[in-house]
């Protein structure tokens, strides 16, 4: 199924994707296995867009998007087979960034449309709003690394940003978490592709006219990687 927007989770031989849009706002399950997609037959109980994913293939989080009418906090979770509601984020919002390595049950939000600063984490039952959000409110960031040890990056202030911030938190207390400066990107756009830890992360992609840009982040500064090929 054509579309944009989408989210995904797993690896690169065992990927999901869903949601999306494309001339109407999709629900669209597919699973990838290292050669081919398959479309799972039952998609997301809420069809959106501009939503964030993490987990691996067979137990995933999906979080917040936009429905074509409104912002949504919606939250499911799915088992390989099929997606069940799970308790909704606390602020609605679309665009948002998450922690890329982040699991079913320790997943991480940040930022996201209407533009927000907010930060909130899930743990398999409920999701927890931070005290301190982003230093820098944005949408359509990218992200990368763990519930505990996150990279948040790039996104539209409306103005495109190149602020990194770096997310360390508690393991033992889950709103006791910060956000710090990191070394800032060289291209500022919004909606990258993103993987990697915080010490390690790649961007790749994003808003014109930056649509092939790669960049490194070695956990100080972020420096040019080899350009995607133009499709």
């Amino acid at each position: 199924t054509t579309r944009y927007l989408l989210a995904g989770s797993g690896t690169q031989t065992a990927g999901l994707i869903f949601g999306g849009d494309n001339a109407g706002y999709k629900n669209n399950t597919e699973k990838y296995n290292g050669t081919s997609w398959t479309s799972n037959p039952t998609g997301l109980n809420t069809a959106r867009s501009g939503l964030g994913g993490a987990g691996t293939q067979t137990a995933t989080l999906a979080f917040g998007g936009y429905t074509g009418t409104a912002y949504t906090a919606a939250s499911e979770s799915f088992n390989g087979s099929a997606w069940t509601n799970t308790p909704s984020m606390n602020t609605a919002r679309s665009g948002v960034g998450n922690s890329s390595s982040g699991t079913q049950t320790a997943a991480l939000s940040f930022g996201g449309e209407p533009v927000t600063a907010a930060t909130e984490s899930y743990n398999g039952t409920a999701w927890t709003s931070n005290p301190t959000g982003l230093a820098t409110a944005r949408a359509n960031l990218a992200g990368a690394g763990t519930q505990t040890d996150a990279l948040a990056f790039g996104g539209g202030t409306p103005g495109l940003s190149t602020a990194t911030e770096e997310w360390t938190r508690s393991v033992t207390v889950p709103v006791a978490g910060s956000w710090s400066s990191g070394g800032a990107m060289n291209s500022g756009r919004y909606g990258m592709g993103a993987a990697g830890t915080q010490n390690a992360t790649i961007a790749m992609g994003g808003s014109s006219p930056t649509v092939s840009t790669v960049e490194n982040y070695n956990g100080t500064s972020w420096t040019s990687g080899t350009a995607m090929p133009a499709v």
